[in-house]
């Protein structure tokens, strides 16, 4: 194998499939990137069994081939050399040497052969997206997926894809993240399944402008990236599925909304975040007491002290006062860019759901207020 790249381009392909090689692996082929050229590209393959991450770059191939290099070792290389010019050349015991201006390094690697082969996806069903909406739908529902292991069926956001919409939703048990988009669904396409909170976080990394191609098996999805412009770089992420059903979260949904409630986005994210100073791990909720024409908010722990902060918003109904975890009610208003959110409440001990002007719907579970 032979061949010269941008250093660029290399490090764009190796960055975009690192963060899947664990850094206590016991077999020691997946601590390696397979790197494979032919054809005017050089593919970037790793995997730690569950997630495969593969991105292929320009370059310019003399003799195409395949070798897998310590990952670490050729992100490092690559990163500190200083000419903008590489090349590589890999003789028949997997030594690679890479050359860049006054600079030469020998890297002893493995076969390609002892690399795990890409999974196939022939008669796959599939739905085709655009980036920048899956992008956005996984922005809106990432941040409430559980970490809690011994449910597993949480650790990730489930996909369900039918009646021409796209629905991603994630919950912890304490709060819910729903959004859907109307997508082009053919009938044969139709299909519920969890993708695993570590590929979601290499989907958030990666996507960038463009289709992505969703296709998936009973046990595996993909996710598949072109290059948007000529020489640019295409990805493509497999992921196993998470096995098991996902809890019905339609009836977790509050019905009957008595009050709704408009503010704006960024002055109640600010205020909530300078309450939450006055928190701490044993006394971690705020209180919104909802007024005539104003929300105060008051985050108190007896041994630290007390804040509070008045907001003037447009309201009549009853007197009512909630207490939430401040980062569960801060978390979707970072998320969202609308300048409105719509708060609905039922009372003081129901789920508070929050909506805004696009398909969003997140509902936060109350606290015991002290």
């Amino acid at each position: 194998m032979k061949l010269t790249i941008a250093k660029d381009q290399l490090l764009t392909g190796l960055q975009a499939v690192q963060n899947v090689v664990g850094s206590r692996s016991t077999l020691p082929i997946l601590s390696n990137v397979l790197l494979r050229a032919e054809g005017g590209q050089l593919h970037c393959t790793a995997t730690d069994l569950d997630v495969t991450i593969s991105c292929a770059v320009p370059a310019n191939v003399e003799i195409p081939g395949t070798v897998t290099l310590p990952v670490k070792k050729i992100v490092g290389i690559t990163r500190e050399l200083a000419a903008n010019e590489i090349e590589i050349e890999v003789d028949e015991k997997a030594v690679a040497m890479v050359r860049a201006g006054a600079s030469y390094f020998k890297v002893h690697g493995l076969a390609a052969d002892e690399f795990p082969p890409l999974q196939s996806f022939q008669n796959a069903k599939s739905v085709t997206f655009t980036q920048e909406k899956l992008k956005s739908m996984l922005r809106k529902t990432s941040f409430a997926v559980s970490t809690d292991e011994t449910r597993y069926v949480l650790n990730g956001i489930f996909f369900s894809f039918k009646d021409s919409k796209a629905t991603l939703v994630a919950t912890d048990g304490r709060r819910l993240a729903l959004t859907d988009e109307d997508a082009e669904i053919a009938p044969t396409s139709q299909a519920d399944f969890i993708v695993p909170t570590k590929a979601i976080s290499e989907l958030n990394r990666l996507l960038t402008a463009g289709p992505v191609e969703i296709q998936f098996t009973e046990n595996l999805v993909a996710f598949r990236t072109t290059a948007a412009t000529e020489g640019g770089t295409g990805v493509l992420i497999i992921s196993k599925l998470v096995d098991g059903s996902y809890p019905n979260y339609r009836q977790v949904i509050p019905q009957a909304p008595q009050e709704r409630i408009t503010l704006v986005r960024e002055e109640l994210l600010q205020a909530l975040r300078r309450a939450e100073i006055m928190t701490s791990d044993k006394s971690n909720s705020v209180k919104l007491a909802f007024g005539r024409n104003q929300l105060v908010i008051t985050g108190n722990t007896p041994e630290v002290g007390e804040a509070r902060e008045t907001l003037s918003i447009n309201y009549s109904g009853k007197e009512m006062a909630i207490a939430f975890n401040p980062t569960y009610l801060m978390d979707p208003l970072k998320a969202l860019t609308n300048d409105e959110i719509f708060f609905e409440l039922i009372d003081e001990l129901s789920p508070g759901v929050v909506k805004c002007n696009e398909p969003f719907l997140y509902v936060i579970m109350p606290m015991r207020m002290s």
